[in-house]
Order: structure tokens, then C-alpha cells, then sequence
């Protein structure tokens, strides 16, 4: 599975990592431990890490993204990782490089590069280069072993998520027989101050109900504006508010920006990606994504999900 993508990597002296947009801690941990890996066995390669960014994350080593110009790209090998649309890629210019591949977890859209390395079965994009740097014999450092140790513990809930399997633990025992200090990166996850704790109260005191007792927060752009901090801090990052409720089966958190309503989709029991995928999103089983056009179209993709529970009561 990872053959072609090693002999890519090793064919261009330039390589350009990107990931999707308003990155998670397995976007960047992907993004930072795939560029560490590449520098440790190949130093004489230029590698970039592009993309926009998230202060959420801003803890994790070497997160400042690199700025270069298009002409970069002449040339260069652009790698895509954890992203499962095109339309959900930060920096569209990888479509000008010579040469691209893509590693991926989540449920498969569209094909998107020259090299397509996918599989669903990781719990992270973080476990699937790992894999990668373990079936290929490529060395790990302490940087790359620590972010993408970092992606692993964020996308799986802390290894709550069902998500999780022995292979997940295998290839965390890997990573964690480098040097790194694991209570700097939960230190990093779960510090907060007393404004954030206070905007979750703010959310739970939004969380509203279908019939079928979908869980559901709505945030109009106005009100977004108003609490003066980042969209994914109200978006991704308030979806958890509704994670733990007895009795809620499905949640989701809808948020209007400039550019359209984000709708972050998840659920502990039914597969709700066919309708993150109905509205142009995608993602995983239990947790997707999609932006939708406008608040009329986010009610009816609410009307779906709670749909979902009606159909399975039958």
C-alpha cells in the first residue's frame, strides 16, 4: 500500500504538505510528524508544511505554517493528508505540482490525487502515517513521534471513540518508545481559561431538541461575531458540549459564517456520513462534516438526522 508513495518522496527534492482547512489536532499532528519523518530519513529535501491556522493547536511544536510562493510548486511533489474532499483542502495550489498523493482515514469521496493512499480502518490520519513509517522502515524522532502521537489521542477521543482498536495501542507504543513528554501534549489539550469555560456555558444553555431528541445548536453569523473568537472555537470546538447527554444519539452544531453555515455532525450510535455526503461534506461514520448554503438548508439536513432515529425505531 505504501510503496509508490515512499518512491514519490524519494523522486522530488521538494515536497509541500497540506491538510484540510481549520485544522484538528490530527490534521496538524499528520501534517508536522509527515514533514519530521521525511527531514529525519531524507535531510537533504526541502519540505513545507502550508495552510491556514488554528489557535486552538497553537501549543503543538512546530505548527507555524510556511509561506512561499506559487512558483515553489514548479517541480515539487504535493502531499494531501487527512482530507476527504478536494473542496475541503487549505491552499488549493497543490493542483499546480508536478507530482501529488494523498493519506487518508476518512470514508472515501473522490479521488484527489496522482497517489491515493486510504484506508478507514486508522482511528487517525497520525495512525495511518505512522503505519506507513513502520511498514517502510523509515526513522521516527522525537518531533515526529510526539505530533503524531498528538493526532492519534485527539481524533480518538482520548481512545474513547469506537474508533480505537488494538492496532491503534500498537502503534501508540511505537511512537511512545521515542523521547516526548506525553503530559505537555495533555497539558496543551485540556488547559483552558475561565472566558472559554464560560462560552461552553454559553452553548449548553443554546442546546435544543428535535422530537427524536437530535441534539442541535444554531449560531447565526451575528451572534458568531459577538463572542470574538475563532470560527472553530464555535464550531468543532462546542460540538463535545452535546457529546455526553443521556438519551442524545445524534448532535449536531450549525455555525453561519461569511462563507456559508458549518455544520459539524456526530453521533454515538448511527452512521450519519451519507448525510454529511448529501450535502457536499464527508468524513467518518460517526463524526462528519459540511457547509451548507444557509440556515433553511441546515434545517433540512437537520430534518434528516432526525429522520435517521425515526426510520431505526421502526
Amino acid at each position: 500500500m505504501f510503496s509508490e508513495l515512499l518512491e514519490k518522496i524519494k523522486e522530488y527534492n521538494t515536497i509541500i504538505i497540506h491538510r484540510h482547512s481549520n485544522p484538528d489536532g490530527d490534521a496538524l499532528g499528520s501534517q508536522i510528524g509527515l514533514k519530521n519523518i521525511i527531514k529525519e530519513n531524507f535531510p537533504e529535501k526541502t519540505v513545507y508544511v502550508v495552510g491556514d491556522m488554528t489557535a486552538r493547536f497553537a501549543f503543538m511544536d512546530d505548527s507555524i505554517m510556511d509561506e512561499i510562493e506559487d512558483s515553489v510548486y514548479e517541480g515539487a511533489l504535493a502531499i494531501v493528508l487527512d482530507t476527504s474532499a478536494s473542496a475541503l483542502i487549505s491552499d488549493p495550489r497543490y493542483k499546480t505540482a508536478k507530482a501529488t498523493a494523498r493519506m487518508d482515514h476518512h470514508i472515501f469521496c473522490e479521488k484527489i490525487c496522482d497517489v491515493e493512499v486510504t484506508d478507514t480502518s486508522f482511528e487517525s490520519c497520525c495512525g495511518l502515517i505512522t503505519e506507513f513509517a513502520v511498514q517502510t522502515g523509515l526513522k521516527l524522532n522525537s518531533l515526529a513521534a510526539k505530533s503524531l502521537y498528538t493526532g492519534m489521542v485527539t481524533d480518538s477521543g482520548r481512545f474513547r471513540y469506537d474508533s480505537t482498536t488494538s492496532k491503534t495501542f500498537r502503534l501508540a507504543s511505537r511512537l511512545l518508545e521515542e523521547e516526548f513528554d506525553t503530559n505537555e501534549i495533555y497539558a496543551g489539550l485540556y488547559a483552558d481559561d475561565f472566558e472559554h469555560v464560560k462560552l461552553r456555558a454559553q452553548f449548553i444553555l443554546k442546546i435544543r431538541f428535535t422530537e427524536q431528541n437530535v441534539g442541535y445548536i444554531y449560531t447565526d453569523l451575528e451572534e458568531a461575531k459577538s463572542y470574538g473568537v475563532s470560527t472553530f472555537t464555535i464550531s468543532r470546538g462546542m460540538v463535545g458540549t452535546m457529546g455526553d447527554l443521556r438519551g442524545v444519539d445524534i448532535w449536531v452544531n450549525f455555525t453561519e459564517t461569511e462563507e456559508g453555515v458549518l455544520a459539524e455532525l456526530r453521533s454515538s450510535k448511527y452512521n450519519i456520513n451519507p448525510v454529511a455526503v448529501k450535502y457536499g461534506g464527508g468524513g467518518h461514520q460517526k463524526a462528519s462534516g459540511a457547509t451548507l448554503k444557509n440556515r433553511e438548508e441546515a434545517m433540512s439536513m437537520l430534518e434528516d438526522l432526525n429522520n435517521i432515529i425515526k426510520e431505526n425505531a421502526k
